[in-house]
């Protein structure tokens, strides 16, 4: 079994490690960021915020079913070091823009979709690295390490978010955000592992591209359970984004603090699932520590649409759902990562990684508008209680799958018990 600290010696993983940690603060910052700019600056109303939001949305969708064999036919370290460089220059054309006097909200659109596009080939292509550099044998020990820093940043990034735009002006506050992004192509430069050059393949159709994702994760009968379980989290997944804080807001009557407290407390339950889905694995096994991972997830969003009405019972169910989500949903989401990464070849990650993006981001915008449209037909409550029964699919389509027999995540495949 490989200690505790081998990752933390090894200097190339150490700074795959910082760059993912500084680009995953930025990330939060641009999701914070840009909707501030546009109604701090700019005075957009709600429909310009709600465009925003689906542009980003939007790109998971477009850039995940097209660039996955981009990503696969080139060695993935300049590709992320590429990712994070056109982040930063997009980025830094907002302060440009606001000091000439030439901002608009179009370029605001423009800016949130290419850096959302950008940043869904960053993570598709660093899905495709970490085995490269963590090898086979330290999957599940690498997302974790991963995961921990996600969390971290989920709980500052906001915070550090505010901050910034506080003591700075919007437009200047993102040239700090751009910084992070050329911090992370930095540590990216220093890692000094070889990367293999990508095995040539012979030219597809466009088309075939787009499908070649999918079809890769369909002929493996565990990786297509891990992708169902995806689809139907994406769908219901978007009837609470949708429905949540208005949920939270209108029907639960809590004030704006007390939200905030609560979503802060699902990053530090994030915290606790980097940690949570290794500690499962190894005592019951990796397929049965994702059911009763999802399992956990899924009773906690159930909760949620049970939640009482008097302000301390509503806080104090907000509070432990979000912790209990955020800590299940994370220890589910990283051993599935680490399934998918230990059973596919890296020379076809990216476009695994691009599919499973893409039909999740799809599925999230059906469910976001059908539950906005649900959550005024029936009410916030009901849409949210049967987004919640929903969820309970992901574990039944895992213990009707191969993956309940998954013992341990290791070199080239999956072993069984």
């Amino acid at each position: 079994m490989t200690s505790p600290r081998a990752l933390w010696r090894d200097p190339d993983f150490a700074r795959l490690w910082a760059a993912q940690a500084v680009s995953s603060f930025g990330a939060r910052i641009t999701r914070e960021g840009l909707p501030i700019l546009a109604v701090t600056t700019l005075s957009a109303a709600p429909a310009s915020l709600g465009v925003l939001a689906a542009i980003a949305n939007g790109a998971a969708l477009v850039v995940g079913l097209s660039a996955g064999g981009f990503v696969d036919r080139r060695a993935r370290r300049p590709v992320l070091i590429a990712a994070d460089l056109a982040r930063a220059l997009v980025l830094i054309s907002i302060p440009l823009a606001a000091a000439l006097g030439q901002l608009s909200i179009a370029q605001v659109f423009l800016v949130g979709g290419l850096v959302a596009s950008c940043s869904v080939v960053f993570d598709m292509a660093s899905h495709a690295y970490l085995p490269g550099v963590v090898g086979p044998d330290r999957l599940v020990e690498g997302n974790s390490r991963l995961a921990t820093t996600e969390s971290l940043a989920e709980i500052g990034g906001p915070a550090l978010a505010g901050l910034l735009f506080q003591v700075l002006s919007a437009p200047f506050a993102l040239a700090v955000n751009a910084g992070t992004y050329l911090a992370s192509a930095g540590f990216l430069s220093l890692i000094r592992r070889h990367e293999p050059a990508p095995e040539p393949e012979p030219p597809a159709h466009w088309t075939a591209e787009v499908t070649q994702g999918l079809s890769l994760a369909w002929a493996e009968p565990r990786v297509r359970a891990l992708l169902l379980m995806g689809l139907v989290q994406g769908l219901f997944g978007g009837v609470f984004s949708a429905l949540y804080i208005l949920f939270a807001l209108k029907t639960l009557h809590l004030p704006t603090t007390v939200l905030g407290l609560a979503i802060a407390c699902g990053g530090a339950g994030a915290l606790l699932g980097a940690g949570l889905g290794p500690w499962l694995a190894k005592r019951i096994g990796a397929g049965p520590a994702i059911i009763v991972s999802i399992t956990g997830a899924s009773l906690s969003a159930m909760a949620i649409s049970l939640a009482p009405t008097d302000r301390v019972g509503a806080t104090v169910v907000m509070i432990a759902t979000q912790i209990t989500g955020d800590a299940f949903g994370v220890s589910a989401n990283l051993l599935m990562i680490s399934l998918r990464q230990a059973l596919l070849p890296q020379a076809v990650l990216g476009r695994v990684s691009g599919a499973f993006q893409a039909s999740a981001g799809g599925l999230g915008i059906v469910g976001a508008l059908g539950g906005g449209w649900l959550g005024g037909a029936i009410g916030p409550r009901a849409a949210i209680l049967g987004a919640a029964i929903g969820f309970l699919l992901i574990p039944l389509i895992a213990v009707l799958s191969p993956i309940r027999k998954v013992g341990e995540i290791s070199a080239g495949s999956a072993s069984t018990g």
